[in-house]
């Protein structure tokens, strides 16, 4: 009893806090685009750029650079656009660009740790990098002002844009014999996403993120079929995800980023359970 009283004393502490305020709200930022991810089909682009953001973090760490997000994220902003502009090249498909520049990006950073980097335990930074680390636990408060302030960015875009990606993501061709600059707007939609990759590497790790992207949206899709009634059930059960995760993680001393991407899989699991349920009584 003393010995889980002492850890619920954990959550009075500021660096739990922290923690729990980050990852909400990254979960509640993935959440709102993965649904246009997942129907546009463009789920992998969070994968590639998840890479990205790998190869990012390995120049910053080769250049001694003590803040390493404004280098990571002009990067993988650069490189979403890239992305977007080369996948419509007829001799590079879409994904054929993403594969390239995803699995180029962890090479060359990869690479770079190996050659320039002077830390003693480079597996252990590697395995931090790709798989998150406890400095989700070790947030500074302008760390966490940044993330909201970002976040918040992300949000409004989402809300202030919503028709127009609404109509984007359903009938691209459409939106735009309507006037709509789809061009733009997936431009805009790639530009967010990559400020949200850059946001969830310190939780769940650069090969991780995507999971944070497409489960919640594929679990909302099992319960719920019109896009504002997926967008809604996603966010909670993202952000649900999130906190379960980071608490358990806490309390049971797993893998941040793991443990909520294990509690995002049983989310998933119910929803198709309950997906099941309400097909077979023909709600």
């Amino acid at each position: 009893m003393n010995s889980f009283a002492e850890k619920l004393d954990y959550l009075s502490y500021p660096f739990v806090q922290y923690a729990l305020i980050v990852g909400v709200l990254i979960a509640l930022c993935s959440s709102l685009l993965g649904v246009t991810l997942v129907l546009k089909r463009f789920s992998f682009i969070g994968d590639g750029l998840s890479h990205v953001a790998f190869g990012a973090m390995a120049i910053a760490a080769v250049l001694n650079l003590t803040d390493d997000m404004p280098l990571v994220l002009i990067i993988t902003v650069i490189s979403a656009i890239l992305l977007l502009r080369t996948g419509k090249n007829a001799k590079i498909k879409g994904d054929a660009a993403v594969a390239m520049i995803s699995v180029g990006a962890l090479a060359i950073g990869y690479l770079l740790m190996n050659l320039f980097s002077k830390s003693s335990n480079l597996s252990g930074d590697v395995c931090t990098t790709l798989f998150g680390s406890t400095s989700i636990l070790t947030l500074k408060r302008t760390e966490v002002g940044i993330c909201i302030a970002l976040s918040a960015i992300v949000v409004m875009v989402f809300i202030l844009f919503y028709n127009k990606i609404f109509a984007v993501t359903f009938d691209e061709d459409f939106a735009s014999a309507t006037g709509i600059k789809t061009g733009a707007y997936n431009l805009l939609i790639a530009v967010v996403v990559a400020v949200i990759i850059v946001l969830a590497m310190n939780l769940v790790g650069s090969l991780l993120i995507s999971a944070l992207v497409i489960f919640p949206a594929l679990s909302a899709m099992r319960i719920f079929k019109s896009f504002r009634s997926v967008t809604v059930c996603s966010a909670v059960i993202s952000v649900t995800c999130a906190l379960a995760g980071i608490l358990i993680s806490v309390f049971a001393g797993t893998p941040v980023g793991s443990t909520i991407v294990a509690a995002d899989i049983v989310a998933f699991a119910c929803s198709a359970l309950i997906g099941a349920l309400k097909r077979g009584s023909g709600i």
